[in-house]
Formats: structure tokens, C-alpha cells, sequence
């Protein structure tokens, strides 16, 4: 039944190509400290993928469901509701949220889809412009899992063209939608230049994985610490709630980590057409101003989470294993 379904699971040595760790860095992580003595690294993560869902106008077989209701549109009706809520992200949200990380200085992480950004270049301007981060998030925010490897390669390719022209960037991370196929990680080695990837949501820390012989960076991102939390149940009822989330979650950390647990990093994920509402843009600049008043904590991007990483932890033997 299930090959009837998803002809693609047909290929077994593809499917186990990967192999699972339970264990990871058990009951003694490594004591990591960041670049400026904290124990705690907040990444604020913020997905552009606004242009790049789903549509009938852009050929594909149905809507995008990722909108602010469940209510699903019947795939050969035009979903005009959750076009024009993405269209909310990249007309008014994503410059609310470009305020307060500008207003604040932090160092976050954009990943974008390649197609958002052709679609809205002032947005390329402003990452260029503030210098920020740019992780990519594939060509369009599609399910690359179901991909032949070799249209996962070229779209691959496609997107970091498209989003070097958008942004000035060379992208030197990567994360697709929800999930990365069994070839993903693979190509990213295959195609050089990148330092980590970050479909994995299974560690506190970055950690090394041995890819076709070459030792190469996990930086696990985090759908705990996740806007998406909106509309996933147990749903967060008000942006008070976010924020009641994400505070406890680095307090927790901050404790672990004074009692001798080591250090952690932290990956808050969030999206232009939600937390750039008003109401829940009061979420992230009070967890910003958390962070700022907390001692131990704080803000790093992506890139510079992999590069401290791989300048201090990497295991003397990693890549022969």
C-alpha cells in the first residue's frame, strides 16, 4: 500500500542511505562557549517564503494550505484567502519585522526562498544593505523530499544563483520545507561551498555527520521555538503566549547551563505573514529585549554559529569516520 502511494520509497537503498543516532552527545555534551563568553546563542531565524508556496498561477496542481486557517480550497479552485495572506508577509510583515531587527541590531538569519526574493528585490536590498545572514530555503518553498535527485540539483542550483544576484550572498546553509529528501545532504557536499545544513530538529548543538566520507555540520533549527506554533495544535492562543514560550525555553538553558550542563544554542523560526502582524510582532521584540537583558545569552547568526563551531569542535578524526 504504502509503494502504491509514494512510488518514490521503491528505491530501498535510497531510504536507508541515512542513518539514525538516538544518542547524539548523550550525558556529557560538549561545555561550549560562544565567541563573547556566553553559554546561550540565540539565532533568530526569519522565513521568507512569501511568492514561492504553492499556486495555480505558478502551474502547480494546488493551493498552498500554509495560510492563517485549516480551511483547505478544493485544488482546482483559486485560493485568492491564502494568496493574499502570503501577499500580507511580503508587503507589510516582513518590514515590520526588518524594524526591529534593524531597531535592535540582532545579528539574525533570513532563510528565503529564491523565488520570494526575485519577487520582492527590495528585500534583497535590505539583506545586503544590513548585511544579514542569508540561509537558503530553496528555489520555491515546495517539498523537495518527493524530488528526483537530479531536479532536486538543479533547483538547488537555481537557488543559489538566484539568491547570490538577490542579495550579494553566496548561501552557505540550507533548509527546505518541513523536509529534505534522502539526497539533500548529499548534494549540498557534492555542490561545495556550503558549511552546514539545517533540516535536522534533533539537538540543542551543532553536530558533525560523515557524508560520502567528508565530515560535514548539522546546525539543527527547531519547530519547538517556531511561529508555526500559531496554527499547529496545541496552538498558541496570544502573542503573550509565544513569548511565554521562548522565555522559558532560554531561562531553562541559562539555569542548565550555570549548573555545569554546558552551553546551548537556541533557534527561533519565524515567518513575515505571521509574526509580521502587529499583535504578534510584540512576541518577538519582547523576547528580544529578554535576550538583550540576560546575562549568558546571545545573538548569533547561522553562519557564524557553523564557523565558531567548526573552529573549536571539530573532532581530530571526524572526517575519516
Amino acid at each position: 500500500m504504502t509503494d502504491a502511494l509514494y512510488p518514490e520509497a521503491l528505491d530501498r537503498a535510497a531510504l536507508t542511505r541515512l542513518r539514525r543516532d538516538f544518542v547524539g552527545y548523550g550525558r556529557t555534551p560538549p561545555d561550549v562557549t560562544w565567541p563573547d563568553g556566553s553559554k546561550v546563542a540565540v539565532n533568530i531565524v526569519v522565513n521568507y517564503e512569501e511568492g514561492a508556496e504553492y499556486s495555480l498561477l505558478d502551474g502547480d496542481p494546488c493551493n498552498d494550505a500554509w495560510g492563517e486557517y485549516s480551511y483547505v480550497i478544493p485544488p482546482t479552485v483559486r485560493d485568492i484567502g491564502t494568496e493574499t495572506h502570503f501577499e500580507y508577509g511580503s508587503r507589510v510583515g516582513i518590514w515590520r519585522i526588518a524594524r526591529l531587527l534593524d531597531q535592535y541590531e540582532v545579528p539574525a538569519t533570513i532563510a528565503a526562498c529564491a523565488l520570494a526574493l526575485e519577487r520582492t528585490p527590495e528585500v534583497g536590498s535590505w539583506i545586503a544593505e544590513g548585511n544579514y545572514d542569508v540561509m537558503g530555503h530553496g528555489y520555491r518553498w515546495t517539498e523537495d523530499s518527493r524530488l528526483p535527485r537530479e531536479q532536486e540539483q538543479r533547483l538547488m542550483r537555481l537557488a543559489i544563483d538566484s539568491i547570490q544576484r538577490s542579495t550579494g550572498q553566496r548561501i552557505r546553509g540550507w533548509m527546505v520545507r518541513s523536509f529534505p529528501s534522502v539526497n539533500t545532504r548529499d548534494l549540498l557536499v557534492e555542490e561545495g561551498g556550503f558549511l552546514y545544513d539545517s533540516d535536522a530538529v534533533n539537538d540543542e548543538l551543532p553536530y558533525f555527520v560523515s557524508t560520502n566520507g567528508t565530515s560535514f555540520l548539522v546546525v539543527p533549527y527547531s519547530k519547538v521555538y517556531n511561529d508555526i506554533k500559531y496554527l499547529i495544535a496545541p496552538t498558541l492562543a496570544t502573542p503573550d503566549d509565544f513569548l511565554r514560550n521562548l522565555t522559558l525555553g532560554l531561562d531553562c538553558m541559562l539555569e542548565e547551563a550555570r549548573r555545569g550542563y554546558g552551553g546551548r544554542m537556541m533557534t527561533v523560526g519565524v515567518h513575515a505573514r505571521w509574526t509580521g502582524q502587529a499583535n504578534r510582532a510584540t512576541a518577538l521584540r519582547g523576547f528580544i529585549e529578554h535576550v538583550r537583558g540576560c546575562e549568558g545569552a546571545c545573538f548569533m547568526s547561522r553562519s557564524a554559529i557553523a564557523e565558531h563551531w567548526i573552529a573549536t569542535q571539530r573532532p581530530p578524526a571526524a572526517a575519516a569516520k
